[in-house]
């Protein structure tokens, strides 16, 4: 009689896989990023320009305040259903499709001659660009290897940074209509690049197409490795998944979702809530009204450029210091900083003499974006890719993006008449006030920290990982009998279905060599036995 066996053993030594095409693949996906981030610049160099009294399009104050947050508007109507198109076409297509809107806006925008045509064009383009943050992050830490999963995640913000840079310089320095098409031409270089990249192996697995599927793996893996156990995982995660029908209460069903809930979406509201966009949309306008001797294009620059480095460096750091202290170190300095432009600004409006402190806005500014770099850019798009299981991993991201740019809308709409209403300096402060509260939240909350060991969606939210898995186990066949091998010098373990009746990698069996592969504490591992005990009997 064929037999069929679960054991606990101990864990696996990891393939070592080459990361070249993860990074290749990371970098083309990335270019819709610097799309993005020219998106969100554009308006810092240009409204100043159609303000002016002499400007061939005229844009009021209200006017700029609604060219500026109506991309927003459209990222939340692009973000949605974002990932259902993924999950029908696949990630690659649905990201080369968002070329498309990004052209026709960028197009609208070169041949405007109304606000109206700047509000459509606007509005077309925030389309891509709320489908952008979801599909690029969730491509990406679909095709990431686990060691790599933290700078791969990084270079999204990384290349927003960029895109941001690349627009205030060319804003200062070329016209109206050539900074749209260059602008236009990011999307062309996107298309060109990204077209020669796989698809996401775990969406072929989920399509049925494991031969494509283990092709694919095996390019973002390099030569020598065996893609047969990686496959497996992705099959049984699939199987697993397809006899579930997500719906938005499995996103509140348990309290380890709840909480992976609460992370996501709380990290992407203070996001917002620091009032890092209104930063970005009118960082122009914020340097004239300070009266910095420094010319405020070239402020502008500086804290972009600073941004951009930041992101790089957040990129390498972020896997070694884990996610917890980096945010805490954020949102606490953003605070600071913050309070000190405030500080300028009161004085400044007060009458005070603030000539010796000319150098104070753009200290306070580059600070805030350094700060805002190594964490509250780049961690919560990827808690939002990590924390959520695959079935339920497009809801949760759709929805957390549309909070994030329904943010977006509020703060970058209001900001303008919150100035007038309330002055800078208090508009600052409020800010400040919220990035406090962000620092307590984070302290506070525990999913939020990730550190490098954790190099899973399993190790990374342990409690929803266990219901998970308390919930999904297969009932298992007669012929299947229990060895528990129990190893109280390992702080985990990996419960392992050995199906003796088919080749590990063949769909034909029973198990299909399912593991369950889960970092854990004490706490965990006599869990797993004692599912593994139950299973057995």
């Amino acid at each position: 009689m064929e037999t069929t066996e679960m054991m606990i053993e101990t864990p696996r030594t990891n393939q070592e896989s080459k990361k070249l095409w993860q990074y290749l693949a990371a970098f083309s996906a990335s270019i819709l990023a610097i799309g993005v981030g020219s998106s969100l610049a554009w308006t810092s160099p240009v409204l100043i320009k159609l303000s002016a009294k002499d400007s061939w399009l005229p844009v009021s104050e209200e006017q700029g305040s609604w060219v500026s947050s109506l991309l927003a508007i459209g990222a939340m109507a692009g973000a949605f259903p974002a990932g259902s198109l993924a999950d029908k076409l696949g990630r690659k297509k649905a990201l080369l499709l968002l070329a498309g809107p990004f052209l026709l806006s960028w197009t609208m925008i070169v041949f405007a001659k109304s606000v109206w045509v700047l509000y459509i064009a606007r509005f077309v383009g925030g389309i891509s660009v709320g489908a952008s943050c979801v599909l690029v992050p969730t491509y990406i830490a679909e095709i990431a290897s686990p060691s790599a999963r933290g700078t791969l995640g990084a270079i999204f913000q990384l290349f927003l940074a960029f895109g941001i840079v690349l627009t205030f310089v060319l804003g200062s320095t070329v016209s109206y209509t050539v900074l749209g098409i260059l602008c236009g031409l990011v999307e062309v270089i996107f298309i060109a690049a990204f077209f020669w990249m796989p698809e996401s192996p775990m969406w072929l697995v989920g399509q049925g197409r494991k031969p494509e599927a283990s092709i694919a793996l095996g390019v973002f893996r390099g030569d020598g490795y065996d893609t047969c156990e990686e496959i497996s995982e992705m099959q049984r995660e699939v199987e697993e998944n397809a006899t579930k029908k997500s719906s938005v209460f499995d996103l509140i069903k348990t309290s380890g979702a709840r909480k992976a809930v609460l992370a996501s979406f709380g990290l992407m509201a203070f996001q917002q809530l620091s009032g890092v966009n209104a930063v970005i949309f009118y960082t122009v306008t914020i340097f004239k009204a300070a009266g910095s001797s420094l010319n405020s294009d070239v402020a502008a620059i500086i804290v972009a450029l600073v941004q951009a480095i930041m992101a790089g460096v957040a990129a390498l750091i972020v896997d070694r210091s884990g996610r917890k202290p980096l945010l805490i170190f954020s949102s606490s300095f953003m605070a600071i900083s913050l309070v000190a432009l405030g500080l300028y600004f009161n004085l400044k409006d007060g009458g005070k003499d603030v000539s010796n402190l000319g150098w104070l806005p753009l200290v306070s500014l580059t600070l805030f974006m350094i700060a805002f770099s190594v964490g509250l850019g780049p961690i919560p798009w990827m808690i939002m890719g990590e924390l959520f299981t695959t079935e339920t991993k497009a809801m949760a991201s759709g929805l957390a993006v549309m909070l994030n740019w329904f943010l977006v809308f509020l703060v970058t709409k209001t900001f303008p008449s919150m100035k007038e209403q309330l002055g800078a300096a208090v508009t600052f402060w409020v800010f400040a006030g919220i990035m406090v509260v962000a620092t307590v939240f984070e302290a506070d909350h525990r999913p939020t920290m990730a550190t490098k060991e954790d190099s899973s969606i399993e190790g990374r939210y342990k409690e929803y990982q266990y219901e998970a898995v308390a919930t999904s186990l297969p009932v298992s066949p007669p012929d299947l009998h229990t060895t528990l091998d129990n190893k109280p010098d390992n702080n985990y373990s990996s419960i392992t279905y050995v199906d003796n009746r088919a080749d590990p990698c063949d769909n034909k069996g029973f198990f299909n060599s399912h593991k369950f592969n889960k970092m854990e504490r004490e706490k965990g591992s006599k869990l797993f036995q004692f599912i593994a005990a139950t299973a057995g009997n």
